[in-house]
């Protein structure tokens, strides 16, 4: 099959699909723009409040800084779980792969609440840490950034791992053969072998969690705090609380920017290395 035929076989597979998600976001899109520029007035004030805002500059540092951070941390835990998996007999890594994926299966607030049982002052980490120091401790877990990032966490290494799995599962065995036989150690055949090739696995991960870091709602308002508000919940105070619904719209917009601005650049660079 040529070219040319296979982009029309995937265009005719794809068309489904791609219709049904336009119809489903695209609308909704729409409308918030509209209502950010106050309909056929075509009015930029809400954006000009909302970029001047302080409040705005700092739930979005502050977005930045925990997607970056979460980002990261679950890149890091999701190549190591990947990683251990890859090098687990076929079977054995169909149980493993079976842990990995139960957080999948529960509600990510019903997590966030077994997090405020598990990790508060007089949760199940400080209780069996009063036990074992035989005095009171109440360290704090939840309501800041631990908290904050141990719900990310948990919510975004399981995206992490399973492109990851499908990169370093699909390097040769015979690759790690010829370096072993040329002389070259583990950790050099890591650096030269596992690494590069398992980038397109790291990239799609990557892009993954930097778009749900983005756009997060329930982990940081239940385990972050006020102090670590983000975009999607200032959307929420705007939208519930104020009832400023053009100023909850702009925000809204500019949250779209800001995740196109950080995915773009993540998908470019994963196409040119896929």
């Amino acid at each position: 099959m040529n070219s040319t035929s296979s982009l029309r076989a995937q265009a005719i597979f794809m068309s489904p699909a791609t219709m049904i998600a336009v119809a489903i976001v695209v609308p909704p899109l729409l409308y918030v723009l509209f209502t950010s520029i106050h309909g056929s007035a075509l009015s930029l004030a809400e954006f000009d409040a909302v970029l001047t805002s302080s409040l705005f500059r700092n739930t979005l540092s502050n977005t930045l800084f925990v997607t970056g951070l979460s980002s990261l941390l679950s890149l890091l835990l999701g190549f190591i779980v990947a990683l251990h998996l890859s090098r687990q007999p076929a079977r054995r890594r169909r149980f493993l792969m079976i842990l990995v994926l139960l957080p999948f299966w529960t509600s990510v607030l019903v997590k966030c609440f077994a997090f405020m049982v598990i990790l508060g002052r007089d949760g199940i980490v400080n209780t069996v840490l009063s036990w074992a120091f035989q005095t009171k401790v109440q360290l704090p877990l939840v309501f800041n950034t631990v908290g904050l990032m141990v719900g990310m966490t948990n919510y975004l290494v399981p995206i992490v791992v399973l492109p990851v799995l499908a990169s370093l599962l699909a390097i040769e065995p015979a690759v790690y053969r010829a370096a072993s036989i040329m002389g070259a150690k583990q950790a050099r055949m890591f650096w030269t072998i596992t690494v590069p090739m398992s980038l397109p696995g790291v990239f799609a991960g990557l892009l993954s969690v930097v778009v749900l870091s983005l756009g997060a709602f329930i982990v940081p308002a239940l385990l972050g705090g006020p102090q670590h508000m983000m975009l999607s919940n200032l959307v929420n105070f705007y939208n519930r609380e104020v009832l400023d619904w053009p100023k909850a719209c702009a925000i809204s917009i500019v949250l779209c920017g800001t995740v196109i601005i950080f995915a773009a650049p993540l998908a470019f660079w994963r196409g040119r290395k896929v």
